[in-house]
């Protein structure tokens, strides 16, 4: 008996093939170079799935989406990508400007929110910030209602946070445009001064919470559903979306953008069409714990619905100013 998970491949497989032509005779299908700021593990399966059932080559770079957007700025027309896979609108925005408009029948397929201004790049998945906490040692009448509250110092030695990470710069973006800079500097400062303890990123984060290494960490929502999906409810953890809403409970999107230079648009378009397709939002609802963004695609019934997370509803637009965040998290002494 097939697993889930290769039931689900398979009918992407399906879908590609059926949804996406598979092309007249003597066509050539192509071959793509991805620049991807998404893990292989998150999004491997997907390309993979998507090149066996097109005959689409597919050329993958994985790195972050910082360096990838500052190499593709490198690059410039000489870039060999044909398509930017980011993590999050800051990375597509620094390069919006080599991108490609979208035809309407892809930007169509997802909120107006979840899409560049410009209609340059479309959002793919959806990953809402949140704080994970040690429930061993706090329920969440604990937690304040707000994230600056945070800077109290009945928190120090408590809070981990990851400032390096392209979606923590993205929240401290998302705290520039609600309370400013000055407001966001005294937040920045007052974590600081509790002692945080930093890591790389998101997923040691949880670690460090189901551990009671911290009890509190500033992360994307779905890292405790992995970790919960292996170890069981009985992970001491859980997630928490800030009940006054503001930048603490903000959703993002990541998302791709085709290359201006690029030289295989109809294969890169076929690409962006597939990743919104009802099998493969459903590959990143039911695998990888993101909220869909296509219409008509069920939410895992894991997740807290959209509509009763207090988002302060920032555009893609909004969430993109990442160098500014840069610079002002190297005053504070958070980057080099």
């Amino acid at each position: 008996m097939k697993k889930p998970l290769q039931i689900l491949i398979a009918t992407l497989a399906m879908a590609v093939v059926l949804g996406c032509g598979a092309g007249g005779p003597g066509d050539s299908p192509g071959e793509l170079t991805i620049y991807s700021g998404r893990s292989e593990t998150l999004v491997g399966p997907l390309i993979k799935q998507f090149s066996q059932a097109t005959g689409i080559k597919t050329s993958v770079k994985y790195a972050g989406t910082p360096q990838l957007a500052a190499t593709l700025l490198e690059e410039g027309d000489n870039t060999p990508a044909d398509i930017f896979f980011a993590q999050d609108p800051g990375g597509l925005a620094a390069v919006e400007h080599m991108m490609a408009p979208l035809p309407s029948s892809i930007l169509d397929r997802v909120p107006a929110w979840a899409s560049s201004s410009t209609g340059r790049w479309v959002g793919l998945s959806g990953r809402a910030r949140t704080v994970v906490y040690n429930t061993d040692a706090l329920t969440e009448a604990d937690l304040p209602p707000d994230i600056y509250d945070f800077i109290d110092p009945k928190w120090s030695g408590r809070i981990g946070w990851a400032p390096t990470n392209s979606s923590f710069q993205t929240m401290v973006t998302a705290m520039r445009s609600v309370w400013g800079e000055e407001k966001t500097g005294e937040w920045l400062e007052g974590i600081q001064a509790n002692q945080p303890k930093i890591y790389p990123k998101n997923t040691p984060i949880v670690a460090a919470v189901g551990s009671g290494e911290i009890d509190v960490g500033f992360v994307n929502h779905y890292y405790l559903h992995r970790f919960l999906a292996e170890e069981g409810d009985d992970f001491p953890a859980r997630n928490y979306h800030p009940k006054a809403g503001g930048p603490g409970a903000i959703i993002m999107v990541a998302g791709a953008g085709i290359l201006e230079q690029s030289g295989n648009r109809s294969a890169a378009e076929r690409f962006l069409g597939f990743m919104l397709s009802q099998v493969a939002q459903e590959f990143f609802a039911n695998k990888t714990f993101e909220y869909p963004l296509a219409e008509g695609v069920a939410l895992n019934p894991a997740l807290v619905p959209l509509s009763e997370i207090p988002n302060p509803g920032l555009t893609a637009n909004q969430l993109s100013g990442v160098r500014a965040t840069q610079q002002l998290l190297r005053r504070t002494g958070l980057l080099p």
